[in-house]
C-alpha cells in the first residue's frame, strides 16, 4: 500500500493532516508520496477545495480532511498478511 497526500504550500490544514500522520504509529511502514496540487491545473480542481485528501494508490479510496487519527487507522484498515501482531 501506498498513499498519497495531496496538499500545498501554506495551507493549515495540510499542516494538522500532516501532524496527524506523522504522529500516528502505523503497525507497518507505508510510503506516503506528498504531491502539491499546485504543480496542477487538473490538481487543483479537482482537490483545490478539499485539501488535504489522503489517497490509498491500493484501492483509490480517499480520505479528506477533516479526519483523526482514529479515522486515519480505520481508512488504513488492518495490517496486510505477514504484518502486525499475531491474534
Amino acid at each position: 500500500m501506498e498513499l498519497i497526500f495531496y496538499t500545498t504550500s501554506h495551507c493549515e490544514l495540510c499542516e494538522l493532516a500532516e501532524a496527524i500522520l506523522v504522529n500516528t504509529s502505523l503497525p507497518y511502514p507505508i510510503p506516503v508520496e506528498a504531491i502539491d496540487i499546485a504543480s496542477s491545473a487538473a490538481l487543483v480542481e479537482l482537490y483545490g477545495t478539499r485539501i488535504p485528501v489522503l489517497r490509498r494508490e491500493d484501492t483509490g479510496t480517499e480520505l479528506g480532511w477533516p479526519f483523526t487519527r482514529d479515522d486515519l487507522l480505520s481508512f488504513l484498515g488492518p495490517a496486510p498478511a505477514g504484518h502486525g501482531t499475531p491474534h
